[in-house]
Parts: C-alpha cells; structure tokens; sequence
C-alpha cells in the first residue's frame, strides 16, 4: 500500500525561550543549513548564537503564536488531513526538526501497513538545507527499521502549472484590490550553498545571466527555480512589467547571502513612490514565522515607516482547497512516474 509523508522544517514546541533554544540548536546543527566543519559548527552555534538568539527568536514566535500552537504545525495538521481526505491514502506528518518527529511519520505509516511511502518535503524548491536534508533524515528513518518501506520523492515542483495555478489564485483577491508593486520575497541562502549543489561545478553564479542560460545546474538551483517560479506567476497574473521584483529575506551571518535583501528592497520601494505594496512569500507553501513576523509584520513596519501607505502580505497556499487539490495531483503523479 501507498502512503505520503509531508515534512516541513518544524518549528519549537513553544515560543518559551528554552523550546526556542532545543529547536535552534537542531536546526542549525544540521551541516547541511550551517554547512561549517564540524567543531567550527558547534562553536559558532552554541558559543555564539545559542547564548544570545533564543531570547530574540521566542519573543518573534510569541507575537505570531496561535491558542493551538505553532502556525506552521498547525496548518500542516490541516494540510495532512485534507490531503490524506483527497487521496484516499495513508498521510502522516513529519518535521524535519522537532515534533512531531520525522521518524515518528515514517513509523506511523509503518504501522497502517504502507510498503511504499511518498516522500513529500514541502518545498518548492530545491536547497541542501530543505530537500536534501529531508531525505537524508527519512532514509536514516527507514535504516533503523527491520523491514523498511521502499522510499519515492516527490520532486520539486516550482515549475508544474498546478502549483502556480494555485498561487495565481491564492492571491486572487489581493491582486484585484490593487497595487502599485508585488515583492516576491524567497528565503535567501549562502550563495556557497548553490556552488555546491552545482553538478557542473561551474555554472552557477559564474556569469550574471547564468540562471537564463540552459544547464543541468538548473536541475538542482535555488536560484534558477525561484525566478523561474517568479516569471510563470507574472506571466499568469498579468503583472506588468516593473511592477515586481525579486528579493531574499531570513540572512544569517556574514557570509555573502543570495542578493538583494528584502529589508533594503522594501526601503528602496517606499523611497522611489511605491505606496500600496504586495508582498508574497512562494518559497513557504505554510505560514510561519519567516511569512508571519519578518514579512507581515516586520515588512509592514519598515515599509510603513518608509513612507509606504498600504502593505499586504499574501498568506501562503497553507490548507487552501485549491492548493490541496493541486498538491493531491503532484503526488498521484509521482507514484505513478515510479
């Protein structure tokens, strides 16, 4: 029997700054987000960021937390149920960090008998720090079992017409109530980080248009899929030519990050007379704390005090019907490509 098990990044078990604490330090344990050596890791997370984050972070947390408990977890209930309701099929939950665990998905499917699980991390795009991380840790999942289920991915699907068809319509309304700009904001990354995925070795970031020309570098580029997701939603929506723009939010350090940064693209917009901006996040198929805090309420301040007068952050797709559907038809289709 077929099953599907959604992951997502996760999130603390509460926005108390020791839960924040457990949660950062696994996240950015991981070597594939915070891609040092070993022992560099552990001192720049636990002697530098540990000591000081948690406390800024929890505060971040309590201003977007839900009675029911992290948006992210929450939502992703929902998505879990009316996927598993449109599918007919066996659907567990799993984050990638924290609860509920990505193990306790895979063994939950176990138990209802699945042979064959739908691996279906939920991102667009591919990144070492999302997808590859994901299938690292389900497959160390699945080792620790006796007799191990076969494992499928479902693939990245920022180009698949379903997937910008419920975008499209997902900001339907915003769109229609009038704007003077559309900033797509995508989660940044170390530009080191599309180096290494890089199966050429030398086509990313060697040349400024190396996005736009053809590469098999594209299979696996961040950058790549996000503009190519960016231009088939501009493209669907009718969006006229600039009156949108491209940036990447959530730096951390100071290596060099995917440019330009959305705080400074926010400023730049208020500052060249754009007063009613729209703001959509396609990276997150779930709102979260990157969407929530840092874009709808952190944005909103900074454009507002910039001299921008009206600032809407598009929700994500989150339990969206349309989106349902859509990602319902992502996974039949990658069960049957097997």
């Amino acid at each position: 029997m077929d099953g599907v098990l959604l992951v997502n990044t996760g999130s603390p078990d509460s926005p108390d700054p020791l839960d924040v604490r457990r949660y950062l330090d696994e996240f950015l344990m991981d070597e594939r987000v915070l891609d040092y050596p070993g022992l560099v890791r552990r001192v720049v997370v636990r002697g530098f960021i540990l000591p000081r984050r948690p406390a800024t972070s929890a505060a971040a947390y309590r201003s977007i937390w839900w009675d029911e408990g992290s948006p992210q977890v929450v939502i992703s209930r929902r998505v879990q149920k009316a996927l598993q309701d449109e599918l007919g099929l066996p659907v567990a939950l799993g984050m990638r960090y924290r609860l509920p665990t990505l193990a306790a998905g895979v063994a939950g499917l176990v138990d209802q008998g699945v042979d064959r699980i739908l691996l279906a991390p939920m991102f667009p795009h591919y990144a070492m720090s999302t997808v590859e991380s994901i299938v690292v840790a389900a497959r160390e999942a699945l080792a620790a079992l006796s007799t191990a289920p076969e494992l499928t991915l479902l693939p990245p699907f920022y180009n698949h017409p379903a997937y910008i068809e419920a975008l499209v319509a997902s900001a339907a309304v915003n769109l229609g109530m009038g704007y003077d700009h559309v900033l797509f904001s995508y989660h940044g990354l170390p530009e080191r980080h599309l180096r290494k995925t890089d199966p050429t070795g030398s086509h990313c970031l060697a040349s400024s248009d190396c996005c736009d020309v053809s590469s098999p570098a594209h299979a696996l580029c961040y950058r790549h899929q996000v503009l190519f997701t960016t231009q088939r939603f501009v493209q669907a929506a009718g969006i006229p030519d600039g009156a949108w723009s491209v940036a990447f939010q959530s730096r951390l350090g100071r290596d060099r990050w995917l440019q330009p940064a959305s705080a400074g693209v926010i400023d730049q917009l208020a500052a060249s007379g754009v007063r009613r901006l729209l703001v959509m996040c396609p990276a997150f198929v779930a709102d979260c704390l990157e969407t929530l805090a840092e874009m709808g309420i952190e944005g909103r301040e900074r454009f507002l005090a910039a001299g921008g007068e009206d600032y809407r952050l598009v929700p994500c797709l989150n339990d969206n019907p349309i989106w349902i559907q859509a990602l319902a038809m992502l996974c039949r289709q990658a069960l049957l490509a097997v």
